[in-house]
């Protein structure tokens, strides 16, 4: 399977594109949670919307952890030894770290100012992941 992978021409090209779907789904998703967190379409509750966000975002998530798995498979020696690779993989950890905290200490339901900070570091991570996925190739 890893050797079609590298073989066909568009295999790798269609994985990557599954992986980024995945990634659109899971930070569009945290990015409108934490919009609407911040002030913003305040008719829609924040617990509904929450539900609804949270469930795409972990669909995404787990999308891109699949296809990024299989992107690994085809060339693990490199990627393990890639720098940008390492310090996403990092990031990842921090991010899912992070995803602990806030949802182990009900921040979603105290929305308060450690909540909203917990909130924006996770976007800045996730938009940390991305850079470092492009630098990947670099």
């Amino acid at each position: 399977m890893f050797e079609a992978l590298r073989s066909t021409p568009w295999a790798y090209p269609a994985l990557e594109a599954v992986h980024i779907v995945g990634i659109a789904l899971l930070i569009g998703n945290l990015v409108a949670l934490e919009a609407r967190v911040f002030g913003r379409a305040a008719v829609l509750p924040v617990q509904g919307l929450a539900r609804l966000s949270l469930s795409i975002a972990l669909s995404g998530f787990a999308l891109a952890a699949a296809s990024g798995s299989l992107m690994f498979a085809t060339q693990p020696q490199d990627l393990l030894a890639n720098r940008a690779f390492q310090i996403k993989m990092g990031l990842l950890v921090l991010a899912g770290c992070n995803a602990l905290w806030f949802h182990g200490r009900r921040s979603l339901a105290k929305l308060d100012l450690l909540a909203r900070v917990q909130m924006l570091s996770s976007t800045a991570i996730w938009l940390a992941v991305v850079f470092c996925g492009r630098w990947i190739a670099y």
